[in-house]
Order: C-alpha cells, then sequence, then structure tokens
C-alpha cells in the first residue's frame, strides 16, 4: 500500500513538479501518491500544477483565520501519511509538527546547519552563500520541527560556488539537484528506506560527480540513484 503525501509549496512548485515527473516514471514501483497540494497562496503555481493533474488542491488559512482551510483539517481530511514541504515558506503549527513527527519534511537549499532559519530562503541563501565565500553550497532534506531549517538530516549533496556565481545562478545550479534529489528521497522515506536514524551519507568531496562540471544530468541522476537505492 502506497503512502497518501501532502505537498505543501508556497510558489511555483517546480519540486512538486519534479516529485509527480519521478512518481511516473516509477509507476508501480512508486512507495507513495501525491493525494493533495496545499498553499498558503490562493493563486500560487503550485495549485496550478496540482489541478493540472487532478490532484487535490487547497487554499490554507491565512494568519487572520478568516479565509482558508487549516492545515491540520485538510491534513485530517485527505488520509495523509507524510508530508512534504517544497518552497513552503510558513512555519507549521507546532501540533501538526507533533503529530507527524519524522513524517514531515523540508527541502533546503544549501548544506545546513549553515545559511538556514528565519528568513533563509530563495535568493537569500544563495546571496549569504556567496558572501560568506565559501566554495560549496548544495541541497538539504531534513524532518521539520518546530524551528525553521533544524530537524534532524535525511539527505545532503553538494553543489559546487564557482568563480563569477551570483545568487541567480548558484539557485539555478541548485535547483537542479533539487529536482534529482528530493523526489527520491521523498520515495525512499515513503518506501521505509531512509530516515534520520539512517540518512543517506553525504559523499566525500574529492569523488563527488558534482564536481565535474563535465558530467551531465544522467550521471547526476545515476549516482544519486545508486546512493538511495542501494
Amino acid at each position: 500500500m502506497t503512502s497518501r503525501i501532502a505537498v505543501l509549496a508556497s510558489g511555483g512548485g517546480s519540486n512538486l513538479q519534479a516529485i509527480l515527473d519521478y512518481f511516473d516514471q516509477l509507476g508501480d514501483r512508486r512507495a507513495g501518491t501525491v493525494a493533495l497540494v496545499a498553499s498558503d497562496r490562493p493563486a500560487s503555481g503550485a495549485l496550478t500544477r496540482a489541478r493540472a493533474h487532478g490532484i487535490a488542491s487547497v487554499a490554507l488559512e491565512d494568519r487572520t483565520k478568516t479565509v482558508g482551510v487549516p492545515l491540520g483539517q485538510a491534513l485530517d481530511e485527505h488520509r495523509i501519511d507524510l508530508v512534504v514541504l517544497a518552497g513552503y515558506l510558513r512555519l507549521v503549527p507546532v501540533d501538526v509538527v507533533r503529530r507527524f513527527e519524522e513524517r514531515l519534511l523540508n527541502v533546503h537549499p544549501a548544506l545546513l546547519p549553515a545559511f538556514g532559519g528565519p528568513g533563509m530562503y530563495g535568493l537569500r541563501v544563495h546571496q549569504a552563500v556567496i558572501d560568506s565565500g565559501v566554495r560549496i553550497s548544495g541541497v538539504t532534506v531534513h524532518q521539520v520541527n518546530e524551528e525553521f531549517d533544524r530537524g534532524a538530516i535525511i539527505a545532503q549533496w553538494p553543489v559546487p560556488v564557482l568563480a563569477g556565481d551570483d545568487a541567480q545562478r548558484l539557485a539555478a545550479r541548485v535547483l537542479r539537484v533539487e529536482h534529482v534529489l528530493f523526489p527520491r528521497i521523498v520515495n525512499a522515506v515513503a518506501a521505509g528506506r531512509i530516515t534520520a536514524a539512517r540518512p543517506l551519507m553525504l559523499p566525500s568531496h574529492g569523488d563527488h560527480p558534482t564536481f565535474s562540471l563535465s558530467r551531465d544530468e544522467g550521471c547526476l541522476v545515476a549516482d544519486v540513484e545508486r546512493l538511495v537505492n542501494g
């Protein structure tokens, strides 16, 4: 029986699309099905993508609680097993965090615990990375707890910061890796193959494919899948 997954997103939903595409690729081998897409922004592209795929979509209540559906109610109504944050910018309510302990995942566009926390999202993260002078950034998938970006790490994948990078160029490079790594981790968590107690180990920098600019998308996919699937 596959897990029923809710994807929460505030923006265009490119990571949602990557998950949907990967699950379509897996077919009957997938460990989960996206049963709900919810957003704190009623006009978000993520909700548009959900409707285009025939997936239930919900606009969540705003901070005034006068419009929209409470997150916990939406998850209950759609019998959700696993919650995935894909560019969701609001703090998840404490009651939901506690109810979905170890079943609530987020993807962050840096190597946590660096460059995380309140206000660290989108281009702000990548600009902070560039301003710091570090040569390696990356992608982190982690469990969600009651603090921004402080839950147990499930998987990380490094991405080089290149000479001449600006925030937009680095963001595009990191997002490419997000679209490969995140769907595979979501599926592996749904299948019970990866947990915070058994995370995907970060490959060493010396032999990591991300650091060879001649490696193509197919090589990146193959190396991620080799590590995720054993």
